[in-house]
This record gives C-alpha cells, sequence and structure tokens, in this order.
C-alpha cells in the first residue's frame, strides 16, 4: 500500500500510540514537518522496553552482508549527529566499541591498541575490531527530550483498545502493535522477544568503550553504571563474576535485572508503513539504533506523500520470509 499525501487545508493531524523511542521519534520529526500531533502512552514516555535497551548506537560494518534494511541502517550515525545537534537534551557518548570472538569486519587492532583503549581488561585478546564511531545513549533520556522537542499533546496513562480518530494512527507502541492491528483483519508478524537488561554498581572508568566480547557485552554507562544485556534466565551471579574476571576488581555490585519484551518482526526486518486506510505502524529492532533514520522518513511519507526508497522493501505487506 503507497503512502498517501494528506496536505488538505488545515495542518495534518496524527495520532501516535506509544511513547517508546520509536513513538516520540516520529512524534518529533512529524512536528518538525509541520504536522499536529497528539502522542498515547499507557504508561509514562520511555517506561517500557526502551528503558530496558542496551541502546548500542553504530551503523552497519565493512564487510557485513547486506539486507533490506541495509539503506535505513547506512543513515543510523548521521541521523544521530544530526538529533545531538539540533534536539535539546539528545546526547551520544561516542566512545566506540571493541568487539572479538566472531567475524573480524571493520578496522582489526592489535592487542597494544585493545589495552590502550581498555587499559582494565584482564585477558587482552591478540586481534579485535575497534568501531571507533559507535557510541551509546541513555534512551530514556533521548526519548523525553524528543518528546519536549516535538510540541505534541501528550496523554500519559491513556490505554488504547480502538483506533483514535485522526488523518493518519501510527501505531508505534512495540509488542502491543499487533494487537491494535488485529480488530483491522491484519496479522502482523511480531513476537514478543524478552531479553535482560542487569545492571551493576561498579568503580567509575572500569569500562570506557562499548565491550562485545564472548559470553559477556558490557558498558558502562555515565553515571558509572555496567550494563550488561543477558537473556532471560541468566544467573546475576556469574554474570557479575564474569565482570570480575574480565575487568579485575572485586567491586561489582548487582542493583537490577528487568525483563524488557522486545518486538521482534519474524523475520527480523523493520515493518514500516502503511497498513490499512489511515493506519500506518513502526515496528523495528534495535529500535533505539534506528530511530533517527527511520521517524525523518516516516514523517516525510505521512505530512508530504513521499516515498521513502529506503523503505520499500520494509513494508509490512511484504511476503514472509519461509
Amino acid at each position: 500500500m503507497a503512502a498517501t499525501d494528506l496536505r488538505h487545508s488545515g495542518r495534518v493531524e496524527v495520532t501516535v500510540v506509544g511513547a517508546g523511542i520509536v513513538g516520540c521519534a516520529v512524534a518529533y520529526e512529524l512536528g518538525r514537518a509541520g504536522a499536529a500531533v497528539t502522542v498515547l502512552e499507557r504508561s509514562s514516555p520511555g517506561s517500557g522496553v526502551t528503558a530496558q535497551s542496551f541502546a548500542w548506537i553504530g551503523g552497519p560494518r565493512e564487510g557485513d552482508p547486506p539486507d533490506a534494511s541495509t539503506p535505513l541502517r547506512r543513515q543510523v550515525l548521521p541521523g544521530w549527529r544530526r538529533w545531538e545537534r539540533d534536539v535539546p537534551g539528545v546526547r551520544v557518548r561516542w566512545h566506540g566499541a571493541l568487539t572479538w570472538g566472531g567475524p573480524l569486519r571493520g578496522e582489526v587492532i592489535g592487542a597494544a591498541r585493545v589495552r590502550a583503549l581498555e587499559p582494565r581488561l584482564r585477558d587482552v585478546p591478540g586481534r579485535a575490531v575497534h568501531l571507533a564511531d559507535h557510541g551509546s545513549v541513555d534512551p530514556v533520556a533521548v526519548t523525553r527530550a524528543l518528546l519536549r522537542a516535538s510540541g505534541a499533546r501528550v496523554h500519559e496513562r491513556t490505554a488504547v483498545s480502538s483506533l483514535p480518530a485522526a488523518d493518519m494512527v501510527v501505531l508505534a507502541a512495540g509488542v502491543d502493535t499487533a494487537r491494535l492491528c488485529a480488530p483491522l483483519g491484519i496479522d502482523l508478524p511480531v513476537r514478543p522477544s524478552p531479553a535482560v537488561l542487569m545492571r551493576f554498581a561498579a568503580p567509575p572508568g572500569l569500562v570506557r568503550t562499548l565491550v562485545d566480547s564472548p559470553g559477556l557485552e558490557v558498558r558502562q554507562a555515565a553515571d558509572g553504571t555496567l550494563l550488561v544485556p543477558t537473556a532471560v534466565g541468566a544467573d546475576a551471579e556469574q554474570v557479575r563474576r564474569r565482570l570480575v574476571a574480565a575487568f579485575g576488581t572485586e567491586d561489582v555490585r548487582l542493583l537490577s535485572a528487568r525483563v524488557g519484551v522486545r518486538p521482534m518482526p519474524v523475520d527480523g526486518l523493520p515493518l514500516i508503513g502503511p497498513v490499512a486506510p489511515g493506519v500506518y505502524v513502526a515496528v523495528m529492532h534495535s529500535a533505539i539504533t534506528l530511530a533517527p533514520a527511520a521517524a525523518g522518513l516516516i514523517a516525510a511519507e505521512i505530512v508530504h506523500g513521499a516515498q521513502a526508497p529506503e523503505l520499500a522493501a520494509l513494508r509490512p505487506g511484504r511476503a514472509p520470509v519461509v
């Protein structure tokens, strides 16, 4: 189904359902494009799965196998730099990432460089990939900054059971998007994918980059907290011991382990586009990474009727992967 140009005598009225990172990103870009935006959120902005995101920001690497989302992913880093420049309160920590144990795609560095980048790391790999242009964000702070800058009318603690009246309704409600599509006769191929984000207290400066190693993925937030994404059922004490072994300090203490239920399209690719007259969906993984790249294109499609070639292969009506 093609995007529809909603320009008429007045401003385009758009209601966004969901105030996670995707919903607030779309609201911001719609407001920037001149739409009158209302945001409906069943809880509070950024309080759902957005709050439990590891929030690793990075584009595709050299040598990554291309897929239908590659054109969109190529806009990730420019999109985040634009938001950092234009949106008060959006801050990216461009600390880079180190990864080893998988395919060596990107700038390969030796042990001496790894040691310089992560001086507290004990078992230094002989080779690793350094992704110097990668970073991370505080996803809740970014979400709320976008919402403030959007100029949208916001209704918190407003559960949505049926689609509201508007020129366009954007469903950016994570796993609830499939439920909201069902009365339209649409079986949106999105499934819940739970994951855990553990938070640990640790000495400041313990982890300087984002470390992606076999058995342990970790970054240190601006407040000094270590963030470690794990599978549901992972033992927190075992994770703590991995941190102790990796960085050589016993001064690591679990603060929390919380489950976030990610909306996972069944083929792993974003679902972005109209599903019925006046209804548009935006579901993607990783939402934090893709939000600025996707939201600007979504706003242009809704307000101006522009057809984004980067989204052409990501439409909800595409043939399912067998």
